[in-house]
């Protein structure tokens, strides 16, 4: 072959290459008259969930062989829940907002009882009692009452908007509802799930336009309540005493939280490699659900845990950014309901990545998308169904038609 048939040909390859990166861009990004919901919330989802397939399959494979003997065991039922994942997804795009606004008493309702119902019946792992057992399913209700927890707060600020800017009343109710269902879940006990709850909440009430003072006031509250419960439970003082000193007690108290800063430093700039995770050798416990960043950050290096969270955060923009313009527009149910998953997601994700920095204490709460657990990935899909349902209405409403589904 000539140079110059090979230099044609290098030629060709860039102007297709060109031409490839042209289509992506105007598919991610087309005219307003062509796009019928957000193409790019829709990539980000599925980035995360096929890159949390990847880690997962990578930071399981040896626990799945110890404790089942098949080390794709975690893996294929990742799959199962991604697909799962996926049609809940898409089903959820199908339904109209305005259903999920007139049914989101019942949604609390049913949240508030399945927090009360896992008291009774739940399973206990580790201590804590949050999962109900319905056969080969395992339900972590916790999951399903934070969302149906911020639907219902989204119809509450669309229908209480002008009473929570001018009246105390109209703070204080959604505040004894939160405190409800902290109680529920302090009685599980989850943490957690209290303070990112309890976060959203008081970040949705805030955007809402609840006074400054109101703000302060519960910032201030939840904060002494959160010391209180430390102080008050030995295993809590415990945790936040390893999280300041791990080093004292490495191999009791301190050995996961140490393990994983080891993972860390392991991987440096670029990581060891995909799959050369040394940790996950049963170094590391629970490396592919709440510790799965540990993994990425010694396999992956410093570029795999910032590529993590330049996706969440670019998913986290696109929440935002659809809940403005839904107010915009006089959609405050869709746009409410956005900041607080947009929110949500915001929190948990720094949390995670938080405990497996050391940057946190230890808390149980997986990162949206990416981690195991077939309630969480159900339920996060589900979370970003109500986001491109809400953007699509959006913007048919921007063009005047009656959306598919119901009307607006």
């Amino acid at each position: 072959m000539s140079a110059a048939h090979e230099q044609q040909l290098q030629l060709n390859m860039t102007e297709r290459g060109k031409h490839l990166g042209v289509a992506l861009w105007a598919w991610l990004r087309p005219n307003a008259s062509q796009c019928l919901y957000d193409r790019i919330l829709f990539t980000l989802a599925i980035t995360l969930l096929v890159f949390g397939f990847i880690m997962v399959t990578s930071a399981s494979l040896p626990t799945a062989d110890k404790l089942t003997g098949q080390p794709f065991y975690f893996a294929i039922r990742h799959t199962i829940y991604a697909c799962a994942g996926m049609f809940v997804l898409l089903v959820t795009l199908a339904v109209p907002t305005q259903l999920w606004q007139k049914h989101s008493g019942k949604l609390l309702l049913i949240g508030l009882a399945l927090l009360l119902l896992v008291l009774v019946v739940g399973h206990s792992v580790n201590g804590a009692q949050r999962w109900i057992k319905i056969g080969p399913i395992t339900i972590q209700v916790a999951e399903l009452a934070k969302l149906f927890f911020y639907i219902y707060m989204a119809s509450y600020l669309d229908r209480r908007e002008v009473e929570l800017r001018e009246a105390t009343k109209g703070f204080i109710k959604p505040m004894a509802l939160l405190f409800l269902a902290a109680v529920l879940l302090l009685m599980q006990p989850d943490f957690g799930t209290v303070a990112v709850l309890s976060a959203t909440t008081i970040a949705m009430l805030f955007l809402a336009g609840a006074k400054l003072w109101q703000f302060f006031s519960v910032f201030i509250t939840c904060v002494l309540a959160l010391i209180l419960l430390i102080v008050i439970e030995p295993y809590r003082m415990q945790r936040l005493l390893t999280f300041l000193e791990p080093e004292k007690d490495p191999f009791g108290a301190g050995y996961q939280l140490m393990q994983s800063l080891i993972a860390f430093g392991q991987g440096h700039f670029s990581g060891v490699g995909l799959g050369n995770s040394i940790q996950k050798l049963q170094y590391l416990p629970e490396a592919h659900t709440d510790f799965i960043m540990s993994v990425v950050a010694e396999e992956l290096g410093f570029l795999g845990v910032m590529g993590v969270i330049a996706l969440v955060l670019m998913m986290v923009v696109r929440a935002l950014v659809i809940g403005r313009r839904c107010l915009m527009v006089q959609k405050r149910y869709g746009g409410y309901l956005a900041y607080g998953i947009g929110v949500w997601f915001s929190i948990q994700a720094f949390v995670n990545i938080g405990v497996a920095s050391g940057a946190l204490p230890t808390k149980g709460l997986t990162l949206p998308l990416i981690s195991y657990g077939g309630t969480s990935l159900l339920v996060s899909c589900m979370a970003v169904g109500l986001l491109l349902r809400i953007d699509h209405e959006r913007r048919m409403t921007g063009r005047k038609v009656t959306p598919r589904g119901g009307a607006e």
